[in-house]
């Protein structure tokens, strides 16, 4: 279940929500009066379910003395299908043509590109063009490859969509933002540029509209974590409403009330719940599909630095016990990852055969920092070292004659086709190979070169045919022991 310190139990649990002005109940007035193309609602009605009313209600209706909003920044952490895009559509209209205007006030939808600003543009389109009183009282731009943008001449108000490919939004002063998708925002540029404009106003607000990440030396990352201890209460910031629908990391997958849970439209028909099981039979069979389920349908934040590539019972099914000297006969290949003084280098070797793919890798790390590294670390090295698992070069530093030899001695050996190095570091062993006439090449780690290699990975291992030993080791002490196994 999802953690009950920062689910949004408030959205059902049809609570007290202070509205001493009437704004809320004035938001909520305004949406329902709006229409969607895509609505099924009589005239096509903004259709605007219980739990998303109680967000409208809770941004809009808790009020200053002065009659200011209280909520600033809205941090939506919404699974993809929920209608965020649609709700923050219609909100940005309460602020460009609705009772939450301003005079001249700017608003702007935010992405990481064109295409994706346009989403949410174009739905504020549709919601505009479905109502001929709109069409009257505004001015659409869409031209190709134009500036997008809704004005009210009325007030000299107006929505605008920028992104981040679109070169420096510095000197903005919105009222009104929405941040769409920040886990895929490449920097922070945008951001700050907006985020300082908002705050050149007294009353503004920004909603961040978002489905979960990966890794966590990003923008998203930061921003949600940061609503999570508001949520929990280890912050005391009253402008900052975090509405965090997210599964733990430890969630069962395949439950539906999981699903139900951090999903609060499927009750309502959306997404499909015929499509997120469908989506779920693919993800028994698929480490990629059962990544994708969890971050975009369940909101788990991946780690992209320790997530496995592949679930462990299904990469366990290679561990097989051979012989090297078995596969001398046999097409190999040979990647090479150095490091630059003292980490972790290593050469994997990779033999096809008619069976599939076998391999193994030949760690290297200086002695003298292996102490270092398990105080640091909790991983087993000096146990790793002792097994052979590890070859602890002599010194604090990586001694890259002791993998030049082992290269050499792997071409001696064995029908070595290719030995690809990652450019990086690559010219400290690289050249003698090339002077002896060893096949040593560059295989720079770009998505144009790696993904057919990551996909037929990813099809061997589900098809059982990438053997990768079966030989002692030990688990750090953080995972689960399932390889303390010979």
């Amino acid at each position: 279940m999802t953690t009950p310190s920062t689910f949004p139990a408030w959205v059902y649990d049809d609570s007290d929500i202070p509205d001493p002005f009437g704004y809320g109940e004035r938001a909520v007035k305004f949406l329902r009066a709006l229409r969607h193309p895509k609505s099924i609602l009589p005239g096509k009605g903004f259709q605007l379910d219980p739990w998303q009313e109680r967000i409208v209600r809770r941004i809009y209706g808790p009020r200053h003395d002065d009659g200011t909003r209280i909520v600033k920044t809205v941090v939506l952490l919404l699974p993809r299908g929920n209608r965020k895009t649609s709700l923050s559509s219609a909100l940005s209209m309460l602020h460009v043509i609705g009772p939450e205007r301003e005079p001249a006030g700017e608003c702007i939808f935010a992405a990481a590109d064109r295409k994706q600003a346009g989403i949410a543009f174009k739905e504020a389109v549709g919601i505009v063009r479905e109502d001929k009183r709109l069409v009257a009282a505004t001015r659409v731009y869409d031209a190709h490859n134009s500036a997008k943008k809704i004005t009210y001449p009325k007030e000299a108000s107006y929505l605008e969509v920028i992104s981040g490919d679109a070169g420096p939004q510095h000197g903005r002063t919105p009222s009104f933002v929405l941040a769409d998708e920040i886990h895929i925002w490449p920097n922070r540029w945008l951001w700050e540029a907006l985020t300082t404009g908002l705050d050149k106003t007294d009353n503004p607000l920004l909603i961040i509209a978002t489905t979960a990440g990966r890794g966590d030396d990003n923008l998203a990352h930061e921003v949600i974590d940061d609503a999570r201890k508001v949520a929990r209460g280890e912050v005391d910031d009253p402008s900052i409403l975090p509405i965090l629908f997210e599964a733990p990391r430890d969630a069962d997958w395949k439950d539906e009330e999981v699903w139900h849970l951090v999903n609060p439209g499927l009750k309502h028909g959306y997404p499909s719940l015929d499509g997120f099981r469908r989506h779920a039979k693919r993800a028994e069979r698929s480490v990629g599909e059962r990544q994708s389920l969890k971050q975009l349908k369940l909101n788990i934040w991946l780690d992209a630095a320790t997530d496995p590539f592949v679930d462990m019972d299904i990469y366990d099914v290679g561990r097989r016990d051979f012989d090297p000297e078995d596969l001398k006969s046999e097409p190999c290949w040979i990647g090479v990852d150095l490091s630059s003084t003292v980490d972790l280098s290593v050469i994997v070797a990779c033999w096809r055969t008619a069976d599939g793919y076998f391999v193994k890798p030949w760690f290297f790390c200086p002695e003298d920092t292996i102490s270092t590294r398990e105080d640091a670390s909790g991983g087993s090295y000096l146990e790793w070292a002792e097994n052979g698992l590890i070859t602890a070069t002599e010194g604090t530093v990586i001694d890259y004659q002791a993998i030049e030899n082992k290269i050499i001695e792997l071409c001696e050996d064995f029908d070595v086709r290719e030995v690809a190095f990652d450019p990086f570091m690559a010219r400290q062993v690289q050249p003698k190979l090339l002077e002896m006439g060893l096949p040593a090449v560059d295989m720079r780690q770009v998505p144009s070169l790696m993904m057919p290699a990551f996909h037929e990975l990813e099809r061997a291992i589900l098809g059982s045919e990438f053997m990768h030993g079966a030989w002692k080791w030990a688990c750090p002490p953080w995972t689960c022991g399932r390889c303390r196994r010979s």
